[in-house]
């Protein structure tokens, strides 16, 4: 495989995921994508303060993606067990699919950070970052598990019904990714 771009199929991967408070075996992204636009946020892991601000976020705005017809899922590099746990008995809206070996991540060639593009934030990334910081904080998330790639960077993509990639966005740094509400504005 390579990078997604747009006009590509999204490969149907198979992995487990945390759905609601309970692990699913073997879903397929043709299974969460059922017919529906889907938008993937690949993040680290949920032990990772801003991925974990992230699932928040994405938590909260979650009704108005079903409210539009739309799916949302995340990737992170957790074992389902520890997902389950750090998210303390509360109900996850949308599937996270667990791939603790990183396997889509090469797969789908999604790279590293360097020092350079992380210091280099534009305005909105950096504005971005302030938002997940001060949830952050407002939360009291900790650091928690280090799990898979430290340096990690993180993708967006977003595909139709048909997994029809829409978007496929490789982040340059943590900054670089679209919040939930301008998925929204952008696609609805």
């Amino acid at each position: 495989m390579a990078k997604l771009e747009k006009g590509m199929k999204m490969p149907n991967f198979k992995l487990d995921s945390v759905y609601g408070t309970e692990i699913v075996k073997d879903v397929t992204f043709e299974q969460l994508v059922d017919g529906k636009p889907t938008f993937f946020w690949f993040q680290r892991y949920i032990g990772c303060p801003p991925c974990r601000m992230d699932v928040h976020f994405l938590s909260v705005a979650h009704p108005q993606f079903v409210e539009k017809g739309a799916n949302i899922v995340v990737v992170m590099q957790s074992k389902p067990e520890i997902v389950l746990r750090d998210m303390n008995g509360q109900t996850l809206p949308f599937h996270l699919v667990c791939d603790p070996t990183e396997s889509l991540y090469k797969e789908l060639e999604i790279g590293n950070w360097n020092m350079e593009d992380m210091q280099n934030m534009t305005e909105k990334e950096a504005e971005r970052m302030a938002l997940k910081v001060a949830g952050m904080q407002e939360n009291g998330y900790e650091h928690g598990d280090y799990e898979g790639n430290e340096e990690q960077l993180p993708a967006f993509f977003a595909v139709d019904g048909e997994m029809n990639v829409l978007e496929a966005h490789y982040a340059r740094n943590l900054g670089d990714m679209p919040m939930a509400g301008e998925v929204l504005e952008k696609y609805f």
